[in-house]
């Protein structure tokens, strides 16, 4: 029986100490334990410099824990190289901001990962991402330089180049950071649709995890939540378990910004 079989977990994090993307010798979480199933949506909540970066860069093999483990779809990440990259390719990652290549047009920041990871040819890779643009109605900015941009269509943009690859799993940093009220009511729909099976993707439910400072947008109950603080990743379960309300730094998460010092 194959390793993946043993381990049916999309990610599974074991004793794994995080360190920081800014510096690889700071420990910004320790022994985290964290097992995400298929078909789960997770919401990872924390304060400014709680790790919540940091954290998502390990969930996606990008950087490699200091002690521990981390295995993606039961490969370690470690190990992660040539012979492991069809795994690596079933996670898709939006940075946040967006992290978009502006010498590019938002055409081809969305068809990069599909010119370097498939044998395709240019008009099937145009077709794919036309496609894929028109359902995020990015197509008025097929031409144009992701800094000529708002925030909004930036982070659209980001989410298509993620998406081109027809990803098992999504990960969002922070993906209703900057976003208008219009943008955060598509965008939350959209990741709901995702998750419970988008027609786009032959109705496969994705795997979700997304990152916030903001717990307000994030209430329903059959996603699954945890919070950082104090180096420390703790989960919280559904929205309306006992654990979930008495943690000391949810309250904070909860609160309406203070108008005053804007």
């Amino acid at each position: 029986m194959s390793e993946t079989l043993l381990n049916p977990a999309v990610i599974e994090m074991c004793n794994a100490d995080i360190s920081a993307l800014r510096d690889a010798s700071l420990t910004v979480l320790g022994a985290v334990n964290w097992s995400v199933q298929p078909g789960e949506f997770w919401v990872v909540a924390g304060g400014q410099h709680s790790g919540k970066s940091d954290l998502l860069m390990h969930a996606a093999g990008l950087m490699t824990p200091q002690r521990g483990s981390i295995r993606v779809f039961g490969c370690e990440t470690a190990e992660f190289g040539e012979a492991q990259l069809a795994d690596r390719l079933r996670v898709g990652f939006v940075f946040a901001g967006g992290k978009l290549f502006n010498q590019l047009t938002v055409a081809e920041n969305v068809a990069l990962p599909l010119r370097y990871q498939r044998d395709l040819r240019l008009a099937e890779v145009a077709r794919a991402v036309e496609t894929l643009m028109e359902l995020l109605e990015l197509t008025p900015f097929t031409n144009s330089s992701p800094a000529n941009l708002p925030a909004n269509w930036r982070q659209r943009t980001a989410l298509a180049r993620a998406l081109i690859l027809q990803p098992e799993l999504l990960l969002l940093d922070n993906p209703l950071g900057g976003l208008d009220a219009r943008h955060r009511a598509w965008t939350l729909q959209f990741l709901d649709q995702l998750w419970r099976g988008h027609a786009h993707f032959v109705g496969r439910p994705m795997t979700l995890a997304v990152t916030t400072g903001d717990l307000r947008a994030w209430s329903p109950p059959q996603r699954k939540f945890a919070v950082l603080a104090e180096k420390n990743f703790s989960v919280l379960g559904a929205w309306n378990e006992r654990e979930f309300t008495r943690h000391h730094v949810v309250k904070e998460l909860l609160a309406e910004p203070d108008v005053t010092t804007l």
